[in-house]
């Protein structure tokens, strides 16, 4: 893998999403060369050890590649399935397939206890919005399927061909044990093409302004700041208006020895989407502990370079 630097100057401002409005990061100045030396290093010593890795880094604006590697392998990327699920959902909201407020009762979907909050809550029943606030905020795999059931794997499947993406598919529902006549993973994808979406979100590309807009304020939400979101310094519950002039919007996937993450950060030099996916064998803490700090290097070399 070797990382792609780009030199150009005087790049446009990022395209402000989710709820801080219109307000738009400082005009930036250029990014410089940084070369992703000790990410490249982690990378190289999981992949060493057995590990499949993928990795894509683009700079937002300019649209080109700062770093790549194996990103057009397919992989398992767990709960990042869940992103092209929530664009389909906001786009029945726009075209009026489904209304928000459509109220779904937990008992009509079938438990599931792998991730999330709301098989811990009273509330019996949440309207389609709120199952979407969940899905993308704290991974919740209940809400997730609930908004999977009402909108249908076809649905979803047919809005990442109209996104263009080839590499990146829902296959299932959540499960707690999967059965030899299930689906192996929930989901696949391409560093690639997670990066490419999230660029798309932030830059109202994906489907319509409105669109984008809402998937993006949805995924600020998240509070998985584990990975590479590590290193932003972040409040993992309350970081959608930084005051720093840091914009962050991300979504993790976890599984099986699968860690995955893709999203967006930009900062006052310049702004990047990226996707890192490692599968590995989870052997060990230490196993574990090895892939989880190649994302947290990944995190160190993306706030040098937007900032």
């Amino acid at each position: 893998m070797a990382p792609t630097p780009d030199s150009s100057r005087d790049t446009a401002p990022l395209r402000a999403s989710g709820r801080t409005g219109g307000r738009r990061p400082p005009r930036r100045t250029g990014a410089g060369r940084r070369s992703f030396t000790s990410t490249l290093a982690a990378l190289d010593e999981l992949a060493t050890s057995g590990a499949r890795v993928a990795v894509r880094v683009a700079d937002l604006d300019r649209g080109t590649t700062v770093l790549a590697g194996d990103d057009n392998d397919t992989l398992p990327v767990g709960g990042l399935g869940v992103v092209p699920l929530l664009v389909e959902v906001a786009a029945a909201f726009e075209d009026g397939r489904l209304n928000p407020l459509e109220i779904v009762d937990r008992s009509a979907v079938e438990p599931v206890s792998v991730s999330g909050v709301w098989q811990h809550l009273k509330a019996p029943a949440l309207p389609l919005v709120d199952l979407a606030v969940l899905a993308a905020s704290t991974g919740d795999a209940l809400a997730a399927n609930a908004l999977l059931r009402r909108v249908g794997l076809p649905a979803v499947r047919a809005r990442l061909e109209a996104l263009g993406l080839e590499r990146t598919a829902l296959l299932d529902r959540f499960r707690d044990r999967r059965g030899p006549d299930d689906a192996p993973q929930v989901a696949l994808g391409s560093a690639r093409e997670l990066a490419t979406l999230f660029s798309a979100l932030v830059n109202s590309r994906a489907v319509s302004a409105r669109v984008s807009a809402q998937v993006a304020e949805w995924l600020s939400l998240n509070t998985d700041l584990s990975l590479v979101a590590s290193a932003t310094g972040l409040d993992p519950f309350a970081h959608e208006d930084d005051g720093h002039g840091l914009l962050f919007v991300n979504k993790t996937g976890r599984g099986d020895g699968v860690r995955a993450e893709a999203g967006v950060l930009a900062g006052p030099r310049a702004g990047v989407s990226y996707a890192l996916i490692v599968c590995f064998d989870d052997l060990s803490i230490a196993h574990r502990l090895r892939a989880h700090d190649a994302f947290r290097i990944l995190g160190l070399e993306l706030m040098e370079y937007v900032f």
